[in-house]
């Protein structure tokens, strides 16, 4: 029997290659940064060439490392950033544009255009989501319009619309050679195209935002034997595909309604699992795809996704050279005893959940001659806190559940000033798991029930266990001062662009 399950995670900055043994342990991985190109304001775009390439190499470099052969692996499992849009030509795999990034807002104006006809939540009833440049729906409709060429072949289902997890899976599968054209109703999900009712893609939308079927990929389940891939894992079966924040649902083993996670990653992204039946939010949450286990009923989720936060942590070393590496923020905000007033607003792509503000952009509020770089370190890595907080609130007011602990995952989690801030902020808990990588672990698990290499959630819920924990530590009085000034901070940063 195959010793292990392999996990791709092709993220927004990087893509890596994760295997995991039956303890849901890391046997070897690999990572490789790809470009962020950005060709002007408000626009964000990544090169899929560059990604597939960078996906072959941390392929064979983490099966290098583990001395191990295709054989090895019982399956793999796919994860990927969400709403990043791309599409290519089926005859020779060539992109007709760089991908549009789920940060992108060249389609402000698209989502004007359809607002004004029955508001900004008038597909929420079927999609779950509100309209939003966000979303992959309407940056294919704005590649249809400006790429020359691209309608005439999307009619005609020679040009191929996905995010990232189809674009993979139909090279993984051999691309112009039979390459499989399909996605998991978690991607599906967060194109604003699929119906949740029927997890189909609506053709009231598709003629609304005039997308032609021609062109969209094949709707399936998260969990089930898409096909074998082809190099560089010949014969392995790909069995899993979830969207990144739902891959870390499943690996956090949030299996009942009411269980929530949060990924600190480039953007924070929380999730809370609201079981069978899809719940509309009415305080500027979405209702998306948890996940769906081959046959099984789809099980649902409550989400507030939030824009910027690592990324802000690469902006001050990128942008403003404050640190050299993103590693060195949390010495440099240890340097002072608290943020000296100082509040950072990093709405550098509009607000998320719960505002959706479009037309916000950031601020850095409460300078004085006090405030050093320091201060503005220790701002930037308390906005991510602050911003959770909104989120969490919001879930609260939707379902009407206390949330009791929090569990975080992704990069960001090994800050221990920003995870103790995060506890002191929501007055709870905040737990990090054994594995912090559960992003790729839940696609590998997505996988591994596919085959049998796992044999039910229950190995999930055996498998997660707690690493360390965070308990509040802050007097209500000052949580209430300091959460009174990222408001008003928020304030200041809305209705910027006009």
């Amino acid at each position: 029997m195959s010793r292990y399950v392999g996990s791709i995670d092709q993220g927004t900055t990087s893509t890596r290659f994760i295997i995991f043994d039956r303890e849901g342990n890391i046997v070897a991985s690999e990572q490789k940064e790809h470009a962020q190109l950005y060709p002007e304001p408000g626009r964000v775009e990544h090169d899929p060439t560059e990604i597939w390439s960078n996906t072959k190499s941390v392929i064979s470099g983490a099966m290098a490392k583990a001395r191990l052969a295709p054989r090895d692996l019982s399956s793999i499992g796919l994860t990927n950033q969400r709403e990043t849009t791309l599409i290519w030509d089926r005859a020779t795999g060539v992109p007709l544009h760089h991908a549009l990034v789920w940060q992108d807002t060249r389609t402000d104006r698209l989502v004007a255009h359809f607002a004004k006809d029955g508001g900004q939540d008038r597909l929420r009833a079927k999609t779950g989501l509100p309209l939003a440049t966000y979303f992959s729906g309407l940056k294919l409709a704005w590649l249809l319009e400006n790429v020359p060429g691209a309608r005439a072949k999307a009619e005609a289902g020679d040009a191929l619309f996905g995010n990232i997890d189809s674009w993979l899976i139909w090279n993984l599968t051999g691309g112009p050679r039979g390459g499989l054209h399909l996605t998991d109703v978690t991607n599906a999900s967060r194109t604003q195209l699929m119906n949740l009712g029927t997890l189909e893609w609506d053709e009231d939308i598709l003629s609304l935002f005039n997308v032609p079927q021609a062109c969209l990929p094949s709707i399936r389940s998260s969990s089930e034997v898409y096909g074998l891939c082809a190099e560089p894992l010949p014969g392995v079966a790909l069995a899993g595909i979830l969207g990144d924040q739902q891959a870390a649902l499943f690996g956090q083993a949030c299996l009942r309604p009411g269980e929530a996670k949060n990924t600190y990653g480039t953007g924070c992204f929380m999730l809370m699992n609201t079981g069978e039946t899809p719940f509309l939010s009415a305080h500027g949450l979405l209702t998306t795809l948890g996940y769906k286990l081959g046959g099984a009923k789809p099980v649902f989720a409550l989400e507030g996704s939030i824009a910027i936060t690592g990324a802000l942590v690469q902006w001050l070393r990128d942008n403003l050279g404050l640190i050299a590496s993103s590693g060195e923020i949390e010495t440099l905000a240890r340097s002072v005893k608290d943020n000296g007033d100082v509040f950072v607003v990093p709405a550098f792509s509009g607000l998320y959940a719960p505002y959706w503000q479009e037309s916000a952009r950031g601020v850095i509020a409460g300078l004085t001659r006090y405030a050093n770089k320091a201060h503005i370190a220790r701002a930037a890595l308390e906005a991510t806190a602050f911003q959770v907080r909104d989120v969490v609130e919001a879930m609260v007011k939707d379902s009407n559940v206390e949330i009791r602990e929090l569990r975080s995952d992704g990069g960001m989690v090994v800050n221990d000033l920003l995870m103790q801030f995060q506890a002191d902020i929501l007055n709870v808990p905040v737990v990090r798991p054994k594995v912090i990588e559960t992003t790729a672990l839940g696609a590998a698990y997505a996988a591994g029930l596919a085959t049998g290499y796992w044999d039910s959630t229950d190995d999930i819920k055996r498998n997660w266990h707690v690493d360390k924990e965070w308990r509040p530590d802050m007097m209500a009085g000052e949580r209430t001062r300091l959460c009174a000034g990222w408001t008003k901070a928020v304030s200041r940063s809305l209705d910027w662009a006009r």
